[in-house]
């Protein structure tokens, strides 16, 4: 039975992901800042854990914990929305520790187990953020596109060791609590000045017909995570797929 161990668990596409893996009979170690029992089905098969991925001492104990995985699926992130030019850089250098800085954590200190069994996956989840740009979203987009450019030079790396690295790049989805999770460092990052734009910018939002669901994600971090060919990139959701 192969293990995956998950970030960001505690709703959306991490959520989704850990039951999907869950469903497919792989060993699951779901992790989150607060663990939550009560989010998934009873399993011998499910391993809860406690996890900040800014956190060093966080990180160690809990791989320790683990004990060996096979896959690991960085999905841990935080949103945000709002004018770049009111937009603290004490908030973007939070969202970076998160989205950008944890995940290049959670890579380094599981790589030495993958690299001495010359085995394992690490699937990276980003963004169509990524991939086209959208407004109001700068320093989110900044901290997902780093995430790009550090996955595909990490491939090249660990593809000499047996090490497989993949990036999922999810569209919008509007079911997840992308907003409601930042919604408090959003606060007054849409002025006055920015307010009808940002009002038409929502508008085209609430009114689109392609989106994410959250188990499009899940979907395709497992086939990312089977994946044995040297494919990099793996979009989910509709609005992703339909990007050019």
């Amino acid at each position: 039975m192969k293990t995956v161990l998950i970030t960001g668990c505690s709703s959306g596409y991490g959520l989704e992901t850990a039951r999907y893996f869950l469903a497919q009979g792989w060993k699951v170690i779901a992790t989150m800042r607060t663990p939550q029992a009560t989010l998934f089905p009873a399993s011998r098969h499910l391993q809860l854990l406690p996890l900040d991925v800014t956190e060093p001492d966080s990180i160690a104990r809990t791989l320790k914990a683990a004990g060996p995985i096979d896959v690991l699926v960085n999905n841990a992130g935080i949103g945000l929305f709002g004018a770049f030019e009111v937009t603290p850089m004490t908030t973007v250098r939070d969202i970076f520790e998160t989205n950008t800085f944890g995940v290049m954590a959670m890579c380094q200190a599981v790589i030495p187990q993958f690299r001495a069994r010359r085995s394992g996956t690490i699937v990276n989840v980003t963004s169509s953020a990524a991939l086209a740009a959208y407004p109001l979203v700068a320093a989110y987009t900044a901290s997902k596109t780093a995430i790009e450019g550090f996955t595909g030079s990490l491939e090249h790396e660990l593809n000499h060791f047996g090490v497989r690295v993949k990036l999922v790049e999810p569209g919008y989805g509007p079911m997840t609590r992308f907003a409601a999770n930042g919604q408090q460092r959003m606060q007054g990052l849409i002025p006055e000045a920015y307010e009808s734009f940002a009002r038409g910018v929502f508008d085209g939002f609430a009114k689109a017909t392609a989106f994410t669901r959250e188990i499009d994600v899940a979907e395709t971090v497992f086939a990312a995570a089977i994946d044995t060919s040297d494919r990099l990139r793996f979009r989910a959701g509709a609005d992703a797929l339909a990007l050019p």
